[in-house]
Formats: structure tokens, sequence, C-alpha cells
């Protein structure tokens, strides 16, 4: 992964949901081009921010030690941007399983910042087993770092 858009996952329930939070800062390269004079995180980068936490909840879900797929994102539905994320906003995000069906799944993720909304979306997902150390060493590093104040005993797979 090129880029993390997730700093911290707060909230982990199996099956149930996933919260994270994103700090926007002067320091995210995209902000120096987007825009010069008026710096906003890209509506772009929000949805791969949801769909990290997205597919982090439906991975840490569905895995066991025997059968590992990982998420890809398939499909965006009902992206909607309510208003601007700044450098110095700190982004509450949230995802809720919503309906899983085989080797799919759909995902309600929201952004907000301060108590407003931010943007929201419906996110699908497919499932597929990955023969690849190195993907699945990477998503177990990022994975570590994302949980490592997370106050439970979850397994990363």
């Amino acid at each position: 992964m090129r880029y993390f858009m997730l700093d911290r996952v707060t909230e982990f329930t199996k099956g149930v949901s996933a919260s994270g939070i994103k700090n926007v800062t002067l320091t995210d390269d995209i902000l120096h081009d987007h825009f010069p004079d008026y710096p906003v995180f890209p509506g772009a980068m929000l949805i791969e921010a949801m769909a990290q936490l997205g597919g982090f909840l439906l991975e840490m879900s569905v895995n066991t030690e025997d059968f590992v797929r990982r998420a890809l994102l398939a499909q965006v539905d009902r992206a909607k941007f309510h208003t601007l994320a700044e450098p110095g906003d700190q982004l509450q995000l949230t995802a809720e399983m919503n309906d899983q069906i085989d080797d799919a799944a759909k995902i309600d993720v929201s952004v907000e910042c301060d108590g407003s909304k931010i943007a929201s979306a419906k996110l699908t997902f497919v499932l597929k087993p990955i023969d690849s150390d190195k993907i699945h060493a990477q998503r177990r590093y990022c994975y570590q770092l994302w949980t490592k104040k997370l106050k439970s005993d979850l397994e990363i797979i």
C-alpha cells in the first residue's frame, strides 16, 4: 500500500463494525497540489480511507489461519461529500457490515469531523484468495500498526 489513509483503528467488533482515525496534516503530500493556495483533502482519498477501514473490518471478520482472503474494493455506491476536510482536522471513520454473501460484502462507511458528517458511502468488496506472502505480510504489518493501542485480543492474520 503506498498510501496509508488510516492512522489508527479505535474500535472493532468482529462481523459488525470498526472505527478509526485519519489525521489530516500538511505533511500529506497530496495537499500541496490540491489546492496550492487552499489545501483540502481530496474526495478520492476519503474514499480510500473508507475502503481501508471497510477492508480491515471484512478481512478481520472472515479470515482464519487456515483460509485467508483479501478484500478488494469492487463498487462504490452513494458516495456523498458534505463538507471539506482540511489540515488540522481529525477524521473519525466508522464502517458497519451490511450484507455478506459468500465472497462479497457490503459495508456502510461514514466520516465525521467535530461531530459533523464529512462523507459517506456504501462500499462493496469481493474476497479473493491471493497467493502472495508479500501482500499478507504487508497487511499484517499495517493492521498491527493500526491496532497497537486497541484494547483487545485481536489476532492479526
